[in-house]
């Protein structure tokens, strides 16, 4: 089949060189002349593991191509999915459609055939019929077929998440539409993936409720881990306890410094406005983006707390920055509040990061960038560690506690244990962990 995909973002690029390698052919869309000249030089805008050599693996293919040119690719297409961004409006904290609207007037104006129109960006409930519209309203000459597919993709895992998912969400109300959906899926369907069709609105909601839902359990074994240390419990058994009911699961159990990324704080905001405007408010969610929000100062304050109440001129050094581990997205990353907050309370902030720091050199000031995780830690009074990348998980203990200045190890995500740092002299701060 012929796909064109619009926007070459996070979505967009996985998901067009998922379906490039399923044999279609494939043509990512962009406005950003910058971005398509990278990715027609092999360069990939974005980090994710295994992604570059596959784009590379299709574009010698021939089944991949990159482009500015909208008409002469939507022309030949037969499905067009949208995959422009929808970040969070200003003001109300409700998705904004701007870009997806743009490019659906694009995409029809460059139609010379009936031809499928797919959203794949996460839009609100009602958006797919505002498509509709808009597309017959445009193009009053042809035949409107439109169809929602909402993405599921982690950051760090998203090819393996494309090519095995849970399942496949699709959107489609006319036959035309869910034969082209069976079609272009069918790598997927021949192994047993269950494809799911539903109405318009059913297809966008599954989304938001589906990240919402996460983000709850996310902010809820935060607030566990804060009871746990005022009780004297361990939340990584309490998280373990809970997982083993094949009702609850463990994955998302995990207490740290907060949610962040492209999908988990939009969403949740575009699903709590979303409940207020149609007058069905989902006070459950409300209270999860608050609580995630405040998760991000009470880690602050939890620093502070383990360096005696002041960080005046002690040298802090932060191991990774972006919002997890194996991607380069800063998006809405707790270190965003960790940091600056560190430094307005007189600390000198000094950090590493696999693969984030060029992003986060954009979006921190006055941070000092180290080469490895040793060069961090050289002369620190205060370790954190911020997010869990495997190069993090092995650290020689030894070395880190003899290139300290101090002996203060805080970790925000339970990589180390109390006992294992206490050998080398370290004192340790966790979360949900008793003090002592």
């Amino acid at each position: 089949m012929h796909v064109v995909m619009i926007g070459t973002g996070y979505v967009g690029l996985v998901s067009g060189t998922c379906f490039a390698d399923f044999g279609h052919h494939v043509v990512c869309v962009d406005n950003n002349p910058e971005k398509i000249e990278l990715l027609q030089n092999g360069e990939i805008p974005i980090y994710e593991p295994g992604l570059d050599l596959m784009v590379a693996k299709n574009v010698a293919a021939g089944r991949l191509l990159f482009t500015q040119d909208i008409s002469a690719a939507v022309a030949k297409a037969d499905v067009v999915f949208i995959a422009v961004g929808t970040p969070s409006r200003r003001g109300d904290g409700h998705a904004d459609l701007q870009y997806v609207f743009a490019a659906v007037d694009e995409v029809a104006d460059a139609m010379i055939k009936s031809t499928l129109v797919v959203t794949k960006s996460t839009v609100p409930v009602g958006t797919n019929r505002k498509i509709e519209v808009r597309l017959k309203e445009r193009r009053p000459d042809l035949d409107i077929f439109v169809a929602s597919n909402p993405e599921f993709l982690r950051e760090g895992s998203a090819i393996e998440d494309f090519k095995r998912p849970d399942r496949i969400v699709v959107g489609a109300e006319t036959t035309h539409a869910q034969k082209v959906m069976e079609r272009l899926y069918r790598p997927l369907r021949l192994n047993k993936i269950p494809l799911m069709t539903t109405g318009l609105e059913t297809a966008e909601l599954i989304k938001y409720a589906s990240n919402a839902f996460l983000a709850t359990k996310i902010s809820f074994i935060n607030e566990m881990a804060n009871l746990c240390e005022q009780v004297g419990a361990n939340v990584q058994d309490v998280a373990r306890g809970m997982g083993s009911d094949n009702r609850i699961g463990p994955k998302f159990l995990h207490a740290g410094p907060g949610y962040g990324g492209s999908c988990f704080p939009k969403d949740t905001l575009a699903l709590v406005k979303t409940g207020r405007d149609h007058n069905a408010p989902i006070t459950i969610v409300e209270q999860v983006v608050a609580v995630n929000e405040q998760r991000k100062m009470d880690m602050a304050n939890k620093i502070l707390h383990a360096a005696g109440g002041s960080l005046a001129d002690k040298h802090v050094a932060i191991l990774g920055v972006t919002f997890k581990p194996n991607t380069d997205d800063m998006r809405d990353a707790p270190s965003l509040v960790i940091i600056p907050q560190l430094q307005k309370w007189g600390a000198h902030v000094v950090a590493h990061d696999p693969e984030g720091m060029k992003e986060a050199a954009k979006v921190l000031s006055d941070v000092t960038w180290a080469e490895g995780p040793m060069e961090a830690v050289q002369n620190a009074d205060i370790l954190v560690l911020l997010t869990e990348w495997d190069m993090y998980r092995a650290l020689h203990l030894d070395e880190v506690a003899q290139s300290m200045r101090g002996h203060i190890f805080v970790d925000l995500r339970n990589v180390y244990s109390r006992e294992e740092v206490a050998e080398y002299g370290l004192s340790f701060t966790g979360v949900g962990i008793p003090h002592s």
